[in-house]
């Protein structure tokens, strides 16, 4: 599901009391609790912020100030091309109205800076593309605005190749291949999320440098046609490529409600498979708690209708698209205490907070 239209039914944050930077010590062992605050802590598929409402809720800055993240990647793209310039004044006006929270992120170093200086940095990201089968060149326009993580298709056929709703799975066109070569060169990473299986083989495979799937969960686990199948995994990290596992319904069937420990099937298994070096959280969520009301859920059956008959709706998206008990400012932390209980070793979790997606953009983007 994209960003916008998880906001679109998502809840006002619930009124906790994060203030200072790191406020989640009671929520996992000392030495998880230490190993956070020093990590470099990036979900690669996150908002900020649970709705589109300017000026956020004191709450949810305050959620966002005691969250602990260093970076996210942000969707900023609508499906016109009118509302993906909306969303991105919108997310310069966050960096301009809190600029002791809030930097973007145009090159790796940034992610640094953040780190240093205690701020969320952001990494503008698309998930349509349809604007540049209109004209191509809009790439490099929006290049020159900072974003700098695009995807090939979403769920449907695009210009480009096949997204994963495609039955045919055609893979990349000719159009797509040369797309491909204009990102690599231009220096946007790839992102094959919601691409059909064949389109992000041919990616993987095409492309000059590592590519993302930065949301997305494991086919082996659970087969949803948003899942990836094991070759695929063993294809992107052969390449040197990042998988990012969501906090998404996808992680088991209907009508069952994802926990943490669907989490963890997906995450070990990603482990198992790729290796320790090429997988994180992509969580496609927010950083600031969900916390659904009736009004709300009736928004979430309005957009479910929505995208059906737009036919980009998922099968199995009849469930409020989080993971109620992995929820929050401290969702990455809750993942690295789960990891530490399964035994991973601290190494392994600094990896999957973080480091593996710092590593994999710094191939892309080039390490200033």
């Amino acid at each position: 599901m994209d960003r916008r239209q998880f906001v679109s039914f998502a809840a006002q944050a619930s009124a906790l009391a994060f203030i200072a930077p790191h406020s989640f010590a009671q929520t996992a062992t000392p030495d998880i609790a230490a190993l956070y605050k020093n990590a470099l802590v990036i979900d690669t598929l996150c908002a900020p912020f649970a709705t589109d409402d300017f000026p956020p809720a004191d709450n949810a800055l305050q959620q966002v100030r005691g969250s602990g993240f260093t970076a996210i990647n942000t969707t900023i793209s609508d499906r016109t091309y009118e509302g993906t310039i909306q969303t991105l004044a919108r997310i310069h006006s966050y960096v301009e109205r809190y600029p002791e929270l809030f930097s973007i992120v145009i090159k790796r170093s940034d992610i640094d800076r953040a780190k240093r200086e205690n701020k969320v940095c952001i990494m503008l990201g698309f998930q349509y593309t349809s604007f540049f089968e209109e004209d191509v060149s809009r790439i490099e326009v929006f290049r020159d605005l900072s974003v700098r993580i695009m995807q090939l298709t979403y769920n449907l056929r695009s210009t480009f190749g096949d997204g994963c709703l495609e039955s045919e799975n055609s893979g990349l066109s000719r159009a797509g291949h040369d797309l491909v070569k204009k990102m690599n060169a231009i220096g946007i990473a790839v992102d094959a999320s919601h691409s059909g299986y064949r389109t992000t083989s041919d990616a993987i495979a095409g492309s000059a440098k590592p590519i993302l799937i930065s949301h997305s969960g494991c086919a082996a686990v659970s087969a949803h046609p948003r899942n990836k199948p094991d070759e695929i995994l063993k294809a992107l990290a052969d390449r040197g490529g990042y998988f990012g596992v969501y906090l998404m319904p996808y992680l088991v069937a209907s009508p069952t409600v994802p926990t943490r420990e669907h989490v963890m099937a997906h995450l070990l298994h990603a482990i198992n498979v790729c290796g320790a070096d090429h997988v994180g959280i992509g969580s496609d969520g927010s950083i600031e708690a969900v916390h659904l009301t009736d009004e709300q859920k009736k928004a979430f059956d309005e957009d479910i209708a929505r995208r059906k008959k737009l036919g980009i709706g998922a099968p199995g998206e009849d469930r409020y698209p989080y993971v109620p008990d992995v929820n929050g400012p401290n969702h990455m932390e809750l993942i690295a205490s789960e990891l530490q209980k399964r035994g991973q070793p601290s190494s392994v979790i600094e990896k999957v907070l973080g480091a593996n997606f710092y590593r994999v953009i710094g191939d892309i983007w080039g390490t200033a």
